[in-house]
C-alpha cells in the first residue's frame, strides 16, 4: 500500500522540478564569469610547484 503514495510523492517532486524556473541573474553571472577570466597569469604559480616537486629521481636529462 505504501508504493502508490511513495511513487505519487516522487512524481509531485519530478513535476515541481521539471518546471521550476528560477530567476537568473545575468549580471552577476557576467561578472563573475569575466573575473575569473581575467584573474591574471598562473605561469608563476605553475613555476612555484615545479621548484617545489622537482626531484632529480624523475629527471631523465643528464646533461
Amino acid at each position: 500500500m505504501g508504493r502508490g503514495r511513495q511513487k505519487a510523492k516522487h512524481t509531485k517532486v519530478a513535476r515541481e522540478l521539471k518546471y521550476f524556473s528560477p530567476d537568473t541573474n545575468y549580471s552577476e553571472l557576467e561578472r563573475e564569469l569575466t573575473a575569473k577570466k581575467n584573474s591574471g597569469d598562473d605561469s608563476e604559480t605553475w613555476a612555484e610547484y615545479a621548484d617545489k616537486y622537482n626531484n632529480d629521481k624523475y629527471n631523465t636529462d643528464e646533461d
